[in-house]
């Protein structure tokens, strides 16, 4: 899954952007509201941390553009502890949720899932295919209860499939949410961590779909 942080204090940027890359996200940061709000135009994300107080675009505005332009990612908005006014505004301009400064990263992160897992219509935090199931709290993957160890970027794409059960992603889609964008993107790369993820998980876990993508679908007989 992909994320993209726009704040401007460096420190609180980069400790947003390594506690989320270790959580397993692929994560983008964009330091002002101009190149906040290019990035959020232009490019995938799965969901965005959005500060308020922003330099040359405030984040108000920022998002108020998004949502005229069409964009419909969810945005968690970053606000001052006693400004119950930006929470209200930041809300009505179209903001999912918001985490007043300071605040836990832990529980950041936690609202972050649970938008992410409601955008796509996932109410647990636990991903099931059949015996398949990845902890999105946790990030571990089990099959018929033992743990499997995937390497990141197996474990982005399992996710991301997960997230869409029983739809078909492109391997377009795969590559704009899996890699964030200094990452050399490279389509071949998906048909290898598929490969892998099926000798991990069984040969039948993920359809190639010819010419469109790629499926993860229930198990028949699974309800």
């Amino acid at each position: 899954m992909r994320l993209l942080i726009v704040e401007d204090e460096p420190n609180l940027g980069n400790q947003l952007r390594n506690a989320l890359e270790g959580a397993g996200y692929a994560v983008d940061l964009a330091r002002d509201g101009e190149e906040g709000h290019y990035l959020g135009a232009n490019e995938q994300y799965d969901a965005v941390i959005l500060d308020l107080g922003l330099p040359e675009i405030d984040g108000l505005t920022v998002l108020d553009r998004w949502r005229k332009e069409g964009r419909v990612m969810p945005v968690l908005v970053l606000t001052a502890r006693d400004s119950w006014s930006d929470k209200v505004a930041g809300l009505d301009a179209g903001a999912d949720d918001y985490v007043a400064k300071p605040f836990q990263t832990e529980e950041l992160i936690a609202r972050l899932r649970a938008l992410i897992r409601r955008a796509s219509g996932n109410a647990s935090a636990e991903l099931i295919a059949g015996d398949i199931r990845l902890d999105t709290r946790s990030g571990k993957v089990t099959k018929d209860g033992e743990p499997v160890k995937l390497t990141a970027q197996e474990y982005k794409l399992l996710s991301y499939l997960l997230h869409h059960k029983g739809k078909v992603v492109s391997r377009t889609e795969l590559i704009e949410h899996i890699y964030d964008q200094d990452f050399d993107r490279d389509s071949n790369t998906i048909e290898v961590f598929v490969t892998r993820i099926r000798k991990k998980l069984g040969p039948d876990v993920i359809t190639t779909i010819r010419g469109l993508g790629y499926s993860l679908e229930e198990p028949a007989g699974v309800a």
